[in-house]
């Protein structure tokens, strides 16, 4: 149907309705185009697109864990990215264990905590399966690695007709030999400026730290002691501080597990033996100590005695009953030592008296002897009739058994030879 063909009220009604698409759709429009301008700002925002970056590199011995993109962490707070890792050429491996080159940026303001003494670039382990993060620490000293204030190289001349003098600092460290003369953001003076000038120095860096720039201007080179004009090729080097890749220490403590390993299972086998001999030792402990009970209850009732108000070792050795009859068996053995003591002087009396007499009888038997000399041809006949009574004794008929000689079988007899001379044994051929 032509729109011609419409009723007014038709086109009047179509012509609204066309309106209010139209505006729906502008405004569809503004919405979509707000919403990814906001979701652009905050990607920028978050990713750092409006700060200032500061370029820094290090170096590593191993890549491994390490990616592009992957977050800088400083104190703990994400402060840049990781923008280029590379190996380092093969001549320069040969010397330094450094054969990885990393490229990182540093957002603002965080650069600001990285100085020239104290900053390191550390590679530590980051959760499981070899991951590896970058993280950098405070700088302790030194000077800032990066500067975003008005930074100049003038003439000394030049630097002092500079306005507001006093508001300027110096921008290097100037040495006389190994000693530091003059330091980095001293205030100028015409006395600095003329030590500067005494030095042998016609140029000098100044840094004018009122003004701030939106970009860096300066960065401080170690090698030289000085700051210098910043461009896009340059970088500040980080000192390396690597933790060993994961995979590379889980190798050492195979290895060391793998040396280990002999000493751990003789280590086991002795533990087996020790446990084995405690468990036999303890078991005749166990014998021992039921042995030794009873002694240790009699033991026990022995002390329990000797705790008594009246018990000691003596009375419980001696009973009290038994004090009262030792004490008279003691008294009647004294007194029995005291008697035998007198006894045996009386007797060793008597037996003195005895040998006094024996002595006496011996000494008459003597005195007879000398007065008497036939008594001993006396005694020799008495001897000599009596063996003549026994023989005759021996040969009467009523006495003869009696002294009669046991039989025995009598030995052969020998034939005894005459005895010869030496000639007869020769002539007989012997």
């Amino acid at each position: 149907m032509a729109l011609q063909d419409l009723t007014p009220q038709l086109r009047t009604r179509l012509s609204r309705m066309e309106r209010a698409v139209g505006w729906f759709v502008l405004l569809a429009t503004l919405l979509f185009i707000s919403g990814f301008a906001y979701y652009i700002y905050t990607t920028a925002e978050r990713k750092g697109w409006f700060k200032i970056k500061a370029p820094y590199y290090t170096y590593a011995e191993s890549g491994d864990g390490l990616s592009v993109g992957d977050q800088v962490k400083l104190m703990g707070f994400p402060a840049g990215t990781i923008t280029e890792i590379t190996a380092m050429p093969p001549q320069w491996g040969s010397y330094t264990k450094s054969n990885v080159f990393i490229a990182f940026v540093v957002l603002q303001p965080f650069y600001g905590y990285l100085w020239s003494e104290g900053s390191l670039a550390e590679v530590n382990e980051s959760g499981f399966l070899g991951k590896r993060e970058l993280n950098l620490t405070k700088g302790t000293n030194g000077h800032a690695t990066y500067l975003t204030n008005v930074f100049r190289v003038v003439p000394v001349a030049v630097a002092q007709a500079l306005p507001h003098l006093d508001k300027w600092r110096l921008g290097e460290d100037l040495y006389v030999g190994t000693n530091l003369e003059l330091k980095a953001w001293q205030p100028l003076s015409p006395e600095v400026l003329q030590k500067v000038a005494g030095l042998g120095k016609t140029d000098v860096r100044v840094i004018d730290p009122t003004v701030g720039k939106k970009s860096l201007t300066a960065i401080w080179n170690n090698e030289a002691h000085y700051y210098e004009p910043f461009t896009k090729s340059k970088r500040y080097g980080l000192p390396p501080d690597e933790t060993p890749a994961l995979n590379a220490r889980l190798k050492g403590l195979v290895a060391q597990v793998e040396g280990a390993l002999p000493n751990f299972l003789r280590l086991t086998n002795d533990l087996t033996s020790v446990l084995t001999n405690s468990a036999q030792l303890t078991s005749n402990l166990n014998i021992v100590a039921q042995s030794a009970r009873p002694m240790i209850t009699n033991l026990t009732a022995i002390s329990e005695h000797l705790k008594e108000p009246q018990g000691s070792l003596g009375e419980w050795l001696i009973p009290t009953n038994m004090n009262p009859k030792l004490d008279t068996i003691l008294q009647n053995a004294n007194l029995t030592l005291t008697n035998a003591n007198t006894n045996l002087t009386v007797l060793a009396d008597e037996l003195s008296r005895s040998l006094d007499s024996l002595a006496n009888v011996t000494s008459n038997l003597n005195n007879q002897v000398q007065s008497n000399t036939n008594i001993l041809t006396r005694i020799s006949d008495a001897i000599v009739h009596s063996d003549q009574f026994v023989q005759g004794l021996k040969r009467h008929w009523l006495f003869r058994s009696a002294f009669r000689t046991p039989k025995t079988n009598t030995p052969a007899a020998q034939v005894v030879e005459p005895a010869r001379s030496p000639r007869d044994k020769t002539s007989h051929g012997e």
